[in-house]
């Protein structure tokens, strides 16, 4: 990569390989779970399977904190990144043993894996360019382009490996969905290997470890992970101890809720705690109001657009015509249309701002945007199911308008969103609301699962509207209030 260093080669492929393995399977795991037991799935309810998924991807992001925090004051970001990558691919080759226990298994390794290498491997990308500005920035972009890549890359081959495909009546794969499972394993391990060979091109980047000589405070945050990890297990058994005797009944459905209803609580006390005793002037509160909404519109916001794995990908496999001049297309390859369209659109996009100059909306603007196009895009997807039924599958070009909304509107809300909280935060306290700004991603994706679950309960129409609904409301709201979010945030730095 001309005029880049030469680690950032390796970290592109890294994340490439991460993110096929976790969107290959993503793109496998609600239509496994409710398979029936004879197609070789898990037979769950939508219901059931929409509150795992909404678990599972949630906790994905959640653990991106304790992830950063482990190789902060532990591991080091490049240490952490290797780890994390052994984990996952661990995590994918448990889901390819057919067996319940090791399905749900692999599925917490994954989280654990991706929470110490998601949020590290970008560390590691800002490392390479010490001395930042606009190289920086273009590695950056550089590095997205993996991501993307992989996500695209992805659900082509472990779908086809786990659904199969025909072409004609000469070529016919009838494919396992453990195939597919394994295929994202053999991903990861790819990704690891390039790693860890790439070690001389990352030189000095990656190594730090906050306060590493200081042996007293490496005891103290052993001890700390100890500890949480202890605490974490007890619970475990104590739930596994109280359900086994009545006491309670967990589902995960329960679990979904509940875990919805602490992640809500948990933002709103640290915000109220911030807004009373938190020692901010009163610019800095004005600017923690307009963080606060930015952090329902971007729950809003996801809950809407990651139902992509849920209740789209549902529809994909149970409503959509994939049957194209005599070829059966696996309804998992639909899930590369978003990353297809990030790949072809983000150019345009970024031209369109600097076009713009001193036009550019402002950040109320841009959030509106992207909720209206989610909207949009599910408007489109709903108007499509009120033709689909039993006896008559639609076009996929149904969910292929559906997902250009939803990717232009990703384009106009997730970049804004890390620079604004960047750009609103106390110099003091950028971290943990960063931290707080994963959590809104990770309600989200909870949210879309649960959403997903509706797929059987709701008629289509209904339940696709309602998101419109949501969704556009929210960006009308912010419209609405642009001006007082823009006197809220006054001049930025």
């Amino acid at each position: 990569m001309l005029g880049h260093p030469r680690g950032l080669q390796t970290l592109f492929f890294t994340e490439m390989w991460e993110r096929f393995s976790y969107y290959g399977m993503r793109a496998l795991l609600i239509l496994f779970m409710t398979a029936t037991i004879e197609s070789e799935g898990m037979g769950l309810t939508t219901e059931t399977a929409g509150a795992i998924y909404g678990l599972y991807v949630a906790l994905v992001y959640l653990m991106a904190l304790p992830g950063g925090w482990i190789a902060d004051r532990l591991l080091g970001q490049r240490q952490a990144v290797f780890v994390g990558g052994c984990i996952i691919a661990a995590g994918h080759f448990s889901m390819a043993i057919p067996a319940t226990a090791t399905f749900f298994s692999g599925l917490l390794l994954i989280t654990i894996g991706t929470g110490l290498l998601k949020p590290n491997v970008s560390a590691i990308v800002a490392d390479l360019y010490p001395e930042g500005g606009a190289r920086r920035d273009a590695g950056f972009s550089i590095f997205y382009m993996g991501i993307n890549l992989g996500a695209f890359i992805g659900p082509l081959i472990c779908g086809a490996l786990a659904q199969g495909f025909k072409m004609g009546s000469w070529i016919e794969f009838s494919g396992n969905w453990h195939y597919g499972f394994g295929a994202a394993g053999f991903g990861m391990v790819a990704g690891v290997i390039q790693y860890r060979l790439g070690y001389p091109g990352l030189k000095d980047a990656g190594l730090r470890v906050v306060h590493a000589q200081h042996p007293t405070a490496v005891r103290d945050a052993r001890r700390k992970l100890g500890r949480g990890l202890l605490l974490g297990l007890g619970l475990a058994l104590l739930a596994v101890g109280l359900q086994a005797m009545g006491v309670i009944q967990l589902t995960a459905e329960k679990v979904a809720n509940g875990t919805g209803v602490f992640i809500v609580g948990l933002a709103a006390v640290y915000f109220a705690w911030l807004l009373a005793a938190g020692g901010l002037d009163t610019l800095e509160k004005k600017r923690l109001g307009v963080i606060i909404c930015l952090f329902i519109g971007s729950a809003i916001f996801w809950a809407g657009f990651e139902q992509a794995g849920s209740s789209l990908n549902l529809f994909a496999d149970q409503l959509t015509n994939l049957n194209i001049l005599g070829w059966a297309m696996p309804s998992s390859w639909l899930q590369s249309v978003n990353p297809l369209f990030i790949i072809l659109l983000a150019p345009v996009f970024g031209w369109l701002w600097v076009w713009l100059a001193h036009r550019e909306p402002s950040i109320p603007v841009k959030f509106a945007l992207g909720l209206l196009l989610l909207a949009a895009g599910f408007l489109v997807v709903a108007w499509g199911a009120s033709f689909a039924g039993a006896d008559h599958k639609v076009s996929p070009m149904w969910l292929v308008m559906t997902y250009f909304f939803h990717t232009a509107g990703e384009l106009c809300l997730s970049p804004v969103g890390l620079s604004s909280v960047t750009k609103l935060s106390p110099r003091r306290l950028v971290g943990q609301m960063m931290g707080l700004w994963f959590t809104a991603t990770a309600l989200g994706n909870l949210m879309a699962g649960l959403m997903g679950g509706l797929f059987e309960k709701l008629a289509l129409p209904t339940l696709f509207g309602s998101v419109a609904l949501l969704a556009g409301g929210t960006g009308v709201l912010f419209l609405l209030f642009t001006p007082w979010i823009r006197r809220m945030i006054g001049p930025l730095r």
